[in-house]
């Protein structure tokens, strides 16, 4: 894995983690003042949602089959797939990530559930 697909891979990690997924403060640092998401639940978010009250449940998830994208200089797309042992749910996911002045920061996010082992 090359310095920057490590890198992105440990942001993708970060934000997945239950004490950052509780924490507007922790998330913050991760997510793109533009950041949205359409979430397996089929809902969308935008970024104001998650300055306020808006927690994410902080369960137990490991990200498979990671993949990186170059989309230019200053974006990335991620693929994967996270087992959510909280829940017993596995999903499909998707990221970009976009290179701002103060790092790189999750720009879109989409994650769709699935009951298959592999993405397809």
């Amino acid at each position: 894995m090359g310095n920057l697909e490590q890198e992105i891979y440990e942001l993708e990690c970060s934000h997945i983690r239950p004490d950052v997924r509780v924490s507007k403060e922790k998330l913050s640092k991760v997510l793109d003042d533009e950041f949205y998401e359409f979430g397996s639940s089929g809902r969308i978010f935008l970024r104001a949602e998650y300055d306020g009250d808006h927690a994410l449940e902080p369960d137990d998830m490991e990200i498979m089959d990671f993949q990186m994208h170059l989309l230019g200089d200053e974006a990335v797309l991620t693929t994967y797939r996270i087992e959510n042992r909280t829940t017993g749910r596995n999903s499909n996911r998707s990221s970009v990530w976009k290179k701002r002045a103060t790092g790189w920061k999750l720009f879109f996010h989409q994650g769709t559930l699935t009951g298959q082992a592999g993405l397809g």
